[in-house]
C-alpha cells in the first residue's frame, strides 16, 4: 500500500459529532425554516413568482420558486446551529 493512499485519515477525526434525532433538534430545524422563510419573503425579488404554492396564504402567497429556495437556504442555516449547538454541548 502507498503512503498516500490513507492520506484521508486524519480528515475523517476531523469531523464533529452529530446529534442523534431528538425534538430539540427537530425545533431548531423549524425554526431556523421559518427565520428563513420569512427572510425569503423580505428579500426575494418576486416572492409570489408562479407557479403558486397550493394553499399559498399558509406560506405568505410565496410561489413555489420562493418557498423552495427558502427552504433550502433553511436547512443550510439548520444544519450548521445544529452543529454547532451540539459541538457547544446544548444539543
Amino acid at each position: 500500500m502507498e503512503a498516500g493512499t490513507l492520506a484521508f485519515l486524519p480528515i475523517l477525526a476531523a469531523v464533529p459529532h452529530t446529534p442523534d434525532w431528538s425534538p430539540k433538534v427537530a425545533v431548531v430545524m423549524i425554526l431556523c425554516n421559518i427565520l428563513a422563510l420569512v427572510i425569503g419573503r423580505l428579500r426575494i425579488k418576486y416572492p409570489s413568482a408562479p407557479p403558486a404554492m397550493p394553499g399559498g396564504a399558509l406560506f405568505g402567497n410565496l410561489g413555489l420558486p420562493a418557498v423552495l429556495a427558502s427552504a433550502s437556504f433553511g436547512h443550510l442555516i439548520g444544519t450548521g446551529v445544529i452543529l454547532g449547538l451540539a459541538n457547544l454541548g446544548v444539543l
